[in-house]
């Protein structure tokens, strides 16, 4: 039995100042967080070195609006539809920053030591002067995030008074009984409130200050704390949700307002499924390019409510499904490899039909809509892909009263000796990127392909048994 992975936290390079004395000797500089973003994205900018690690299909919409805006150094809000990649933008901001920061040691707001804030470090400061203690931040704890529910409170993000401290004897009035909430605990760093208008109204305007005046409050405390941060949100477009909105205040406190979208090319799309799909068998490409089709299909059709979107988590849950789905067969049938077919995404259509919301008219026909969307898909992949090729050998072989029978329990073996060996073969082989010497697995995705948009081309007659096995016919 191995343990369950666990993350660790980076070790600071040795060498690296201990004290404040030395912090200062060694000549560092303080930079505020937005001016660490800034500096280090021109670097970026300058050395042509990427900026954004796994964003895919924003290069010329969205990522030059998120650059112009840390320049700028405005919080920002992201808009867009579910699924549409706002947290992972959100989160790849983190490697923006400086790799290592120092703070005071024990410090509960991880303050720079140049700046202690609150009042317990600054007395700790006072007293310890050049001998005060710092270790040593990595960029990766320097982040902070909060999905907005119902039940968060006040104190969830800006603090509460500790009762226990209050037990342990010290004054109610006593600033060191507050306890901080998530965004003071992100000082030095990025701080970021997924569905923001789910927040509701009166916890949003606790963030007022903080987006403005850079401080928060605290109950009754005169307190003033200013704390040194990016504020990030994402959230549906407010036409496009009723559970809630973004208090006007709270909006027009936010520097920069960003559109997100789904992937504009159909090549995106599929090199998003290829990046984030974690697949327990081979989708050949050809069958990638169908699911984002088919993704941008049900995306697009009148008969999906528009207002819900079709996350990017669809197409990557397709292409899951037909992986799992071949392996399946490879496990039950004893193949030596597992090849996604196209017979394997008739799966999906029953299995991803909770991520899809409908129009009210179309009650009782979701299955048979999103059917449809995957033979359109299939469809243009086939005249995409292998158009002007002659497919006479397949035509001819079924014209002659072969019956060819396939399914997705059915090994690739068994379909490619039902095939022989057909004229034209190697050219759609070709077309599709298996290359001069395919597996079995391989070859037969192919063929099936093949045979498939034969009958969606209205070339080949097509029956589906009881059992799930399919018939290819004249």
């Amino acid at each position: 039995m191995t343990d369950a992975p666990t993350a660790t936290t980076p070790t600071p390079p040795a060498g690296l100042p201990a004290t404040l004395g030395e912090l200062r000797a060694g000549g560092h500089q303080f930079r505020t967080v937005k001016e660490e973003l800034r500096d280090n994205l021109l670097h970026r900018l300058r050395s042509g070195a990427p900026r954004f690690a796994g964003i895919v299909g924003f290069d010329d919409t969205v990522l030059p609006e998120v650059e112009r805006a840390l320049l700028a150094g405005h919080d920002m809000v992201l808009l867009g539809e579910r699924g549409q990649g706002k947290t992972r933008l959100i989160r790849s901001l983190v490697d923006l920053l400086d790799e290592w920061t120092p703070y005071i040691t024990g410090s509960e707001l991880r303050e720079h030591p140049y700046h202690p804030l609150a009042p317990a470090t600054r007395r700790l400061a006072d007293q310890a002067g050049d001998l005060l203690p710092i270790s040593w931040l990595h960029r990766s704890e320097r982040y902070g995030e909060k999905l907005a529910t119902p039940d968060t409170s006040v104190g969830d993000l800006i603090g509460d008074v500790d009762p226990i401290k209050v037990a342990q004897g010290r004054a109610l009035g006593d600033p060191d009984t507050i306890h901080f909430g998530l965004v003071p605990r992100t000082n030095r760093g990025i701080f970021a409130v997924n569905e923001l208008p789910d927040l509701a109204e009166r916890i949003q305007v606790s963030l007022l200050n903080v987006l403005e005046e850079r401080d928060i409050q605290v109950r009754g405390y005169q307190l003033r704390l200013p704390l040194d941060l990016l504020l990030v949100a994402s959230a549906n477009p407010e036409d496009y949700t009723n559970r809630g909105r973004i208090i006007t205040p709270l909006k027009d406190r936010f520097g920069a307002e960003i559109r997100t979208h789904y992937p504009v090319e159909l090549e995106l799309e599929s090199d998003l499924i290829r990046q984030e799909a974690a697949l327990s068998a081979t989708v050949p490409d050809h069958l990638v390019e169908v699911l984002a089709r088919y993704t941008r299909g049900v995306r697009e059709s009148p008969s999906v409510d528009a207002r819900s979107g079709i996350s990017a988590r669809f197409a990557i849950a397709a292409a899951e499904t037909v992986a799992a789905s071949a392996l399946r067969r490879c496990g039950l049938r004893g193949e030596s490899e597992a090849v996604a077919r196209i017979c394997d995404t008739v799966s999906v259509t029953s299995t991803l039909r909770g991520k899809v919301e409908f129009e009210s008219g179309e009650e009782g026909r979701e299955t048979e809509v999103l059917a449809h969307l995957l033979r359109v898909a299939t469809a243009e992949t086939f005249r995409a892909r292998l158009s002007g090729l002659d497919l006479s050998g397949f035509t001819d072989l079924v014209a002659q009263g072969a019956i060819i029978e396939t399914g997705d329990l059915v090994p690739a073996q068994d379909l490619l000796g039902q095939i022989g060996t057909v004229p034209g073969l190697a050219k759609v082989l070709d077309r599709l990127g298996l290359g001069d010497a395919p597996s079995p697995g391989q070859a037969a995705a192919g063929v099936e392909f093949v045979l498939e948009g034969l009958h969606l081309t209205r070339r080949m007659a097509k029956e589906t048994t009881d059992d799930g096995r399919t018939l290819y016919g004249s």
